[in-house]
């Protein structure tokens, strides 16, 4: 699934060629998305692309007095592509720029949606409920001490709670662990105050460093350009069961989490 890393490369990738240019045109092959594509994003022909923002793991492309709201789904991608480029199989919402080029929605699952929201999305309900944003000061040690504190919950489960932090992936989560030396089950409440410090800087360099690789590929995910992401490379723990521990001779296992796969260093982490 194109986590907090990938959606914030495509962002970064597609503004430049979408903010401040007129939707020409509006195309939509298939409605039957996670939610059906409404009428009101047909109607944004004529309109002034103002702004492509990202909130979590949905972008949000400001278009007039609303914005259209995407999300990416299980496996979509979002492309710029020239207008006479042939569709593929599983590409369903196309909006033409005056430039002549198409932001086109690759979503094979349809787990992903094109919605329209009038004002602001941050008072629409698939956002209005989310937790801060990693790579901002409201995420701090204190913040999430608070939210950990008293909780049984495994301090996995609790930075993967959109609710309390967007963004923060199943892989990202165990690298996180990983860096700041914390065990993926332990319970929230039982992690020492001090230790969040450790586990917030964790979590902002591994996204900040995923972004900047480019976001990583483990199954169909591609950028904008149709380039994959090299963070794989890097990771440390994820996906390296049965390998030895880069720190030290441990060997990093794999335990299931609420029917999520956790890797983690019994050496390293405690």
């Amino acid at each position: 699934m194109p986590e907090l890393p990938e959606v914030e490369t495509t962002r970064r990738g597609v503004a430049p060629h979408v903010v401040g240019r007129v939707i020409a045109a509006v195309k939509v092959r298939e409605r039957r998305l996670r939610w059906p594509v409404p009428r009101a994003v047909d109607k944004l022909a004529g309109s002034k692309v103002t702004g492509l923002s990202r909130r979590a793991k949905y972008l949000l492309l400001e278009v007039g007095s609303g914005h259209v709201i995407i999300h990416l789904g299980m496996s979509g991608s979002l492309r710029l592509v020239e207008e006479e480029t042939q569709w593929r199989k599983h590409d369903h919402v196309a909006f033409t720029l005056d430039s002549g080029k198409e932001l086109r929605l690759h979503d094979p699952r349809r787990f992903g949606c094109v919605l329209y929201c009038k004002g602001d999305p941050d008072k629409h309900r698939l956002i209005c409920k989310l937790g801060p944003e990693p790579l901002s000061e409201d995420f701090n040690a204190d913040y999430l001490y608070g939210k950990a504190k008293g909780r049984s919950v495994a301090i996995k489960q609790l930075i993967m709670n959109a609710n309390v932090v967007v963004g923060v992936g199943n892989i990202y989560a165990s690298e996180a662990l990983f860096l700041s030396g914390i065990h993926p089950t332990r319970a929230a409440g039982k992690v020492a105050k001090h230790r969040f410090a450790n586990l917030v800087k964790a979590i902002r360099d591994v996204l900040d460093q995923s972004i900047r690789m480019g976001g990583t590929t483990l199954r169909d995910f591609l950028h904008e350009d149709g380039n994959p992401g090299y963070f794989k490379q890097s990771l440390r723990v994820y996906d390296r069961e049965g390998e030895e521990c880069i720190q030290c001779n441990s060997t990093v296992r794999r335990i299931v989490q609420a029917n999520r796969s956790s890797f983690y260093c019994p050496g390293c982490q405690r």
